[in-house]
């Protein structure tokens, strides 16, 4: 992810949460359009203001759009999805994200900043 315009093949980043999530006995995660749409609008948001976001804020977005129980994990400076899967894996509130139970759907996206102090911003949006 260290050039403008670069994207995150999201159907590859399913198949890697899945994974991690079936090795803990949980179910994977669809892609959905509008999670999708709402994850790359917010990381062109945080490249813009070159930090990350609060997840609240795009939680609350996800709620009003009909997304029932929604959790984000919000980031920058991971340079690959491995990088930024590890991270998450290591972080134990960014983890239960990822293995939230209650969770059917996802939304990935990325934004590269060349300029701003951590180049790229991650979000990953799950919601029932």
């Amino acid at each position: 992810m260290s050039a403008a315009g670069a994207q995150i093949d999201a159907g590859a980043a399913r198949d890697m949460i899945a994974a991690y999530r079936r090795n803990k006995g949980l179910p994977p995660l669809a892609l959905d359009p509008g999670l999708q749409r709402l994850a790359e609008t917010e990381t062109a948001a945080m490249a813009a203001a070159g930090r990350p976001s609060q997840a609240d804020i795009v939680k609350t977005v996800a709620a009003r759009m009909g997304y029932p129980e929604p959790a984000a994990n919000l980031s920058a400076g991971y340079h690959t999805l491995a990088e930024a899967f590890s991270g998450w894996r290591d972080s134990p509130s960014h983890n239960a994200v990822m293995l939230d139970p209650a969770a059917t759907r996802m939304g990935i996206a990325t934004a590269y900043a060349p300029g701003s102090k951590y180049k790229v911003y991650w979000a990953l949006l799950v919601a029932k």
